[in-house]
């Protein structure tokens, strides 16, 4: 086995250093993996060795035949590949900017927020700010304040039943969600109905991860129950199809009902307080937000 000298604290990992061992590594040989990167045989296991003592751990184990990566190696090697592609994602963003000024505006939102509320909104604004990117995330309401408070982006869209405090808000949209239910399990005339009355039935949802599904699952522990999803679907329009198959009931915003009507799907309102909802978009203060956010909050606000 391969013997290791002492840790040494003051080598700092360089990325050449995990390219030179990921070349290693695919090559199967210190040799090939050295010619990959255009270093001669002493200098890479030079820097090999250094950056064994710099982690603390044999990486690889050294035989005639090449090196077989060690426990440590192979944890090495997946952190290198991820650092590798976030290097590649960082030269391609820094590019963009020396093209011309670039700025990207992080925004968060919630399911309806992304999905029904913000298209129709955000195309114009970046047709009119090509310079602008916009980084888009879907979270729950809860979420987007937790990386807001962190600061992980500038702009977030959250439903009125979280606790905004030292954040500063705008009103966005009124969102109301609605049940989505197979015509067969609706007969007669439309009537408001109890989320709790939903429950006896199987449900068709987002995925578990998804804003939506985590807000519904949570008001259905607070009614001392959980959703039976007979299927989790990535998107809308495959939700809408498969109720309107009879496979189960679910609860939409009501522009998605609306935008996908389907005469085999009955939309009911639903009688809780938590289905209408005021969206608000927050962030830090006005004075914090880069020129680019400024632009965005204003065409998100001023409609």
């Amino acid at each position: 086995m391969h013997a290791m000298a002492d840790r040494n604290p003051h080598y700092r990992i360089d990325p050449f250093d995990l390219r030179l061992f990921a070349a290693v590594a695919e090559a199967g040989t210190i040799t090939a993996g050295a010619r990959g990167v255009h270093l001669s045989l002493a200098a890479a296991s030079a820097r090999l060795q250094a950056l064994e003592q710099a982690v603390g751990a044999a990486l690889m184990q050294r035989a005639k035949t090449g090196v077989t990566l060690t426990d440590a190696g192979r944890t090495l090697l997946r952190h290198a590949g991820r650092l590798q592609r976030e290097m590649e994602a960082l030269h391609a963003g820094m590019a963009a900017h020396a093209h011309g000024v670039r700025a990207t505006v992080r925004l968060l939102g919630n399911t309806a927020a992304i999905s029904e509320h913000l298209p129709p909104l955000l195309g114009p604004f970046l047709a009119a700010h090509p310079q602008v990117d916009i980084e888009l995330r879907e979270l729950d309401s809860q979420d987007v304040l937790f990386a807001m408070r962190q600061e992980r982006a500038e702009l977030g869209i959250v439903a009125d039943y979280v606790a905004t405090a030292g954040l500063t808000t705008r009103a966005f949209r009124e969102d109301r969600l609605v049940a989505v239910l197979p015509a067969t399990l609706a007969p007669g005339r439309p009537r408001a109905m109890a989320f709790a009355e939903l429950l006896a039935q199987p449900f068709v949802g987002l995925p578990a991860e998804a804003g939506l599904s985590r807000f519904l699952q949570a008001r259905a522990l607070q009614q001392g129950r959980g959703l039976h999803h007979r299927v989790q679907v990535p998107g809308f329009e495959a939700l809408l199809r498969l109720v309107a198959d009879g496979v189960g009931v679910a609860v939409v915003p009501a522009l998605t009902a609306r935008r996908l009507a389907d005469p085999r799907v009955r939309v009911r309102p639903l009688s809780d307080a938590w289905a209408m909802r005021q969206l608000l978009v927050c962030f830090s203060s006005a004075q914090a937000l880069t020129p680019a956010a400024a632009a965005l909050l204003d065409a998100l606000v001023v409609q």
